[in-house]
């Protein structure tokens, strides 16, 4: 059923967020080590019809903030404290069965690998019709016919021959339209993509983006997309969430990030992709150092081994996301932020 655009509208401006992750903290333990902190108080919220990107480099912490939202972390060796609240009910207070309840009924995701997210052993067909069966409670030739049409919908040709074969015998774009479809199937409010173009060609990409944003704006669904591509984050989200070292650094709308990023992470991301209007020859402009380059919240900003503009000004303890002085629409964690276009230096 389409959602009229009107009702989206209104569903936003009454900011009653469908998910709602409050002070989220992951860490994983290991006997006779310190605790690895991999999600450091994330809080982001999600609308009805609303697309929330949660942006950064390998190793922030996207994609085990949203492993903890679907409840898929290991029981073992990790801890996770904070709130995940979907409609007032918290997630992580939730039983495994209780959970297993939700997941693919209401809450659904895509995962980052399409290679290996597909049994191998099982055909596409079975992987589909289950989640049918299980929670739409359809008999197996009722399954197998939404099955079939949601090959159809997701771009599979030939759908009724694709549901025999088994995950080897699919192209890379075909299976992650696959995972989609599976993830579609019983048409959840809460969709997670954790990067859904890897590993794809630039042509299969924009395909599976312009499905994706279909689905949100005929169903109303809400979508949490993970990712580290910029291009995408341009092409799909209403609002980016920045992360770095599992935490937040930066929350903006789409267009204000783009147009004038304000924390010097966010802003070195921006530089070092390559623009159609550089310089022929130019250089890119990359990030020194990598993601394991950190400083400890508790002493400072993590970001200012690689920052240029670090001074001991950035040895603040546990910087807190506050407004920005100059793009009020803008959240920071930044003493020194890039100045805004025009600016006086």
């Amino acid at each position: 059923m389409t959602v009229p655009a009107v009702t989206l509208a209104a569903r936003r401006r009454e900011g009653t967020p469908l998910l709602s992750v409050r002070d989220l903290q992951v860490r994983f333990t290991r006997r006779g080590r310190a605790p690895v902190r991999a999600v450091d108080g994330v809080s982001f919220d999600v609308a009805p019809g609303q697309v929330v990107g949660l942006v950064g480099e390998s190793g922030c912490g996207k994609s085990v903030t949203s492993l903890a939202v679907m409840g898929l972390l290991a029981p073992r060796g990790v801890e996770v404290e904070g709130e995940v609240l979907f409609e007032g009910q918290d997630l992580l207070a939730l039983s495994s069965d209780e959970l297993r309840e939700l997941r693919g009924r209401d809450i659904a995701m895509v995962f980052q690998d399409p290679m290996t997210s597909l049994n191998p052993v099982v055909p596409v067909g079975t992987q589909v019709t289950e989640v049918l069966r299980r929670h739409a409670g359809m008999d197996r030739g009722q399954a197998r016919d939404e099955a079939e049409s949601l090959l159809e919908r997701v771009g599979i040709p030939d759908p009724a021959r694709r549901l025999k074969d088994y995950p080897h015998q699919l192209s890379g774009g075909m299976r992650q339209r696959a995972l989609i479809a599976i993830a579609l199937a019983c048409k959840p409010r809460l969709l997670i993509a954790d990067e859904p173009t890897t590993a794809l060609d630039v042509t299969i990409q924009a395909q599976v983006l312009e499905l994706l944003k279909q689905l949100v704006a005929e169903t109303g669904t809400a979508m949490i997309m993970i990712t580290h591509d910029l291009g995408v984050v341009a092409g799909i989200c209403d609002e980016v969430n920045v992360m770095y070292a599992g935490r937040v650094v930066e929350r903006a709308g789409r267009r204000e990030l783009f147009a004038s990023p304000r924390h010097q992470y966010t802003g070195g991301l921006l530089r070092s992709i390559p623009r159609l209007d550089a310089v022929r020859g130019g250089q890119l402009t990359p990030i020194p150092g990598s993601a394991s380059d950190v400083l400890p919240w508790e002493r400072g900003c993590a970001f200012a081994p690689r920052c240029s503009a670090q001074d001991a000004d950035c040895l603040v303890p546990d910087l807190e996301l506050t407004l920005d002085d100059v793009r009020p629409e803008h959240r920071l964690r930044c003493v020194h932020p890039v100045p805004p276009p025009g600016a006086a230096l």
